[in-house]
């Protein structure tokens, strides 16, 4: 019993095997091209193993599982399953693609189409017009080499190699590639577009231009139907006049809003000042910059560049008419000058800068305290005009052999400027000095310890050190010898020298400054690696079903592609495309 069991299962298995194989052998049957036609005829001397089909009234009509042929005229070769279709020939495929030319083949063993002659492509989504087309029924792909333009309802796009993944609705573009809409023009060496959604990836120097800005960078994505992307690698977005630089950009075209992350750069061209830092954000059509994160601005004066560094700092309003805020421990460095305050005000207008919260300035060996300090600049030749400290003006200054200090206070005080370099100062009301008075030669011996009250005071500067000091009104005085007065006295009251925090150079406005923590850009990948169109499989599908009657010769497409290649491997030039380079 328990052998005839197993007798009856192995009968069953080899009916099984059978049924399978012979199923197999079904499914991998190559169905025939169906073919209806006005008129048929046979040559066998001008095509052996052919039949010529011919319309009259109404078109060749052909089908092969799934897809349909109509044309004029066309040769078949029923044994290879080969045809070669001409004048006003359509194909489809279901309700996803249409193609019309004036010539085509089609091979039923390969699944393989090629067209030529004024080739037009329509998908659900867009057209594409190009001279020579290749589509793989088998893996849903079209390709072009010789030039191709791609349409849909707002964009134009084209360039000289594309190939089309129907699955993903994906257009892959190579060499000079160009795709216009009402908003932008993009100009890139290799970007893959997403018909559906509009989405555009950028491989390769590339340009985005706007109606008011252009974008460069040779990595990067853009939205094209709500204009808004993001750059990395080189990114850079150019204004009327400002450039924007960082390791990665967000734009968005129709709001002229950008914002940049890590190593930004700020270029104001209209005003030859650079603002850079680790975030920024830029409002065109308010003229309004937002920097932080080490936020650093320089401006040239002179040949003599101003910095200002602080944790955050704002630029608004047009061309030469800026307004700069910065917040929060602000440092300044410029030759023979610098300060610290809490917060700043840049006024491009009016030439005035106002350091406010705790300010102190160092110029020429002094430094000057007061409740707010103003620098105030001639706004034709930008030169240092005047200074103005108040209220609670307070000056102070080392004396030459380090024995004490100058100081002199009052409620307000006045600078003059001549080439930049302080040469008179003016302190008005209730003003108080202590002054070390030396021999003005040889050793500079200490004559004595000058403490004088009066209305006002003049001080004359040269070379750094006071020359001359001169008193006005009420004045009440005594020159005290060293050992005469106590060290307790020799301070007015409100004194504190601050020497050891003078910036005496660019690297010191980050002097006790941790380094900022950058935020890591995860960037865009690039794209896995597509097997080529015309691959080893591809080919070898070709070579062993394909027609010598055929235009389409596997050395005419292997020696092309091997063409194209070689000229992929070279950088497509954008000089005339790419924004002109901002001197820096």
């Amino acid at each position: 019993m328990h052998t005839n069991t197993i007798s009856l299962k192995n009968i069953f298995l080899i009916i099984c095997a059978i049924f399978l194989f012979h199923n197999l052998g079904i499914a991998q049957e190559v169905k025939k091209i169906n073919i209806t036609s006005d008129r048929t005829i046979k040559d066998e001397e001008k095509y052996p193993g052919a039949t010529i089909l011919v319309s009259i009234d109404k078109q060749i009509y052909m089908e092969h599982d799934g897809v349909e042929i109509w044309c004029d005229q066309a040769i078949y070769y029923d044994q290879s399953k080969f045809v070669k279709a001409s004048g006003n020939v359509k194909m489809k495929q279901g309700d996803t693609i249409s193609m019309k030319s004036k010539y085509a083949e089609y091979n039923g063993n390969t699944k393989f189409a090629f067209a030529s002659d004024d080739v037009f492509l329509e998908t659900p989504n867009n057209t594409l017009k190009t001279d020579t087309l290749f589509f793989d029924r088998i893996k849903q792909q079209a390709y072009y080499r010789s030039g191709g333009i791609v349409k849909d309802s707002t964009k134009t796009l084209t360039s000289v190699i594309g190939r089309y993944f129907m699955d993903r609705k994906q257009y892959s573009f190579y060499s000079d590639v160009e795709v216009i809409d009402p908003e932008n023009k993009v100009n890139s060496d290799r970007l893959d577009y997403f018909s559906e959604n509009g989405h555009i990836y950028v491989y390769g120097p590339t340009t985005i231009k706007g109606k008011e800005s252009t974008v460069y960078c040779e990595r990067g994505f853009y939205n094209s139907k709500t204009s808004i992307g993001y750059a990395i690698k080189k990114a850079r977005i150019d204004y009327d006049n400002r450039t924007v630089k960082g390791d990665s950009l967000y734009f968005n075209s129709t709001t002229n809003f950008a914002s940049a992350t890590n190593n930004i750069k700020v270029i104001d061209t209209a005003n030859n000042s650079i603002i850079t830092g680790h975030y920024a954000e830029v409002f065109k059509d308010k003229d309004s910059v937002f920097i932080t994160k080490r936020a650093l601005a320089a401006t040239l004066q002179e040949k003599d560049s101003i910095f200002i560094h602080s944790d955050t700092l704002m630029v608004t309003g047009k061309p030469n008419q800026r307004i700069m805020n910065g917040f929060r421990d602000v440092r300044i460095y410029k030759k023979n000058m610098s300060g610290k305050s809490d917060s700043i005000n840049v006024n491009q207008i009016t030439g005035y800068t106002k350091l406010l919260g705790n300010p102190i300035l160092w110029a020429q060996g002094n430094q000057m305290t007061g409740d707010t300090i103003t620098l105030i600049s001639n706004t034709k030749t930008e030169k240092l005009d005047s200074l103005h400290v108040y209220p609670n003006a307070f000056i102070a200054q080392e004396d030459t052999l380090k024995a004490g200090y100058n100081q002199v206070k009052g409620q307000a005080l006045y600078g003059l400027f001549k080439d930049n370099e302080l040469y008179q100062v003016d302190i008005d009301k209730n003003t108080e000095t202590i002054f070390y008075q030396r021999e003005s030669e040889g050793d500079l011996k200490l004559i004595g310890i000058n403490k004088v009250l009066s209305s006002s005071i003049k001080l004359l500067l040269k070379n750094r050190d006071i020359e001359d000091i001169y008193y006005y009104q009420n004045v009440d005085g005594t020159l005290y010898r060293e050992q005469d007065l106590p060290e307790n006295a020799r301070e007015l009251s409100g004194f504190h020298w601050r020497g050891d925090e003078e910036i005496l150079s660019k690297a010191d406005l980050f002097k006790g400054e941790a380094p900022p923590k950058l935020i890591k850009i995860k960037g865009l990948p690039l794209p896995k690696d597509e097997a080529d169109f015309f691959d080893e499989e591809t080919v070898k599908r070709l070579e062993e079903n394909t027609s010598d009657k055929s235009r389409l010769q596997s050395k005419d497409y292997k020696d092309a592609d091997q063409n194209l290649k070689k000229k992929e491997k070279k950088p497509l030039s954008l000089d005339k495309k790419s924004p002109k380079k901002i001197n820096e």
